[in-house]
């Protein structure tokens, strides 16, 4: 035995989700694939064709229904707020985030992810750096009131792409509703070694792990384990801390855009067998 093995407390296990619109659009489709996969859970984006936030009442009260009839739980919202130009006004994300919270609660589920603003190409990030911080303080502050908790991801060119200025914005804002989904895929296309540059000042305030993986001399994203992101060492440091929360799968395999990605049933299957070999070999069961 490995001593990478040897460290797993015994019947240490992760909650496997995914993004189900990374299968389908139909959310039926969504929840037979991940189930069929062993993932208790569901990250939900868009379904339908519909992004959460732009959801009806009638929309997102039917996935409810749908989930629980399949016996499927949420792990969160994966919404597009913060993925939007600095420069609009504090309250169009408060506003869209309103939404996101909305469904949240009628999908019981307290994590919803956020992402730190894009900013015009002849702006630096030292420019935009006090105008993000101000509208972070402003979501977090409407997480604490609505008893949710914001994971902010680590995405190329917004304000938080890089570890320094990810533990800036999570430091400054000092918000027990902010913390933050690791995704080492992201990391990797900014040029960061994500466990080597990023993980010992990181991992305090990691609550998620968004599981992908990314090659660093194409940038091209890959099943976890087939890229240079370091998923072995990222999964076995969260093993030995203890860590029971949620992993979850957004392969990226087939297309994806600055809004999301997408990969058919087929490399879904594929990116989760990826990972299921990774936490086997660490001595994590996926449920």
């Amino acid at each position: 035995m490995t001593n990478r093995q040897s460290s797993a407390e015994p019947g240490l296990q992760w909650e496997l989700s995914g993004f189900g619109d990374e299968i389908d659009a139909d959310p039926i489709i969504q929840v037979a694939v991940l189930q069929s996969l062993g993932a208790s859970a569901i990250e939900v984006r868009s379904a339908w064709g519909t992004n959460i936030v732009e959801m009806s009442d009638e929309q997102v009260g039917a996935l409810r229904d749908l989930f629980r009839e399949r016996g499927q739980t949420v792990s969160a919202i994966a919404s597009p707020i913060g993925k939007v130009d600095v420069a609009l006004p504090v309250d169009h994300e408060v506003a869209r985030l309103r939404r996101a919270i909305d469904a949240a609660h009628v999908l019981e589920t307290r994590y919803i992810r956020v992402f730190s603003f894009y900013r015009a190409p002849e702006r630096s990030a030292e420019e935009v750096r006090d105008e993000v911080l101000v509208r972070m303080r402003a979501l977090a502050e409407v997480a604490e009131s609505e008893h949710v908790v914001l994971l902010h991801e680590n995405e190329k060119e917004i304000y938080g792409d890089v570890p320094s200025r990810v533990l800036d914005i999570v430091e400054s804002v000092g918000s027990d509703a902010l913390r933050l989904a690791w995704d080492n895929a992201n990391y990797v296309q900014c040029g960061v070694r994500p466990f080597s540059d990023g993980w010992a000042p990181l991992a305090p305030y990691v609550d998620y792990l968004q599981v992908k993986d990314a090659v660093r001399a194409t940038s091209e994203v890959v099943p976890a384990g087939e890229g240079d992101g370091e998923l072995l060492d990222t999964v076995t440091a969260l093993r030995d801390a203890g860590y029971s929360g949620y992993a979850s799968l957004e392969p990226h395999l087939t297309d994806f855009t600055s809004l999301g990605g997408f990969s058919g049933p087929a490399a879904f299957g594929r990116a989760a067998r990826a990972f299921r070999a990774l936490t086997e070999q660490i001595g994590v069961t996926l449920r």
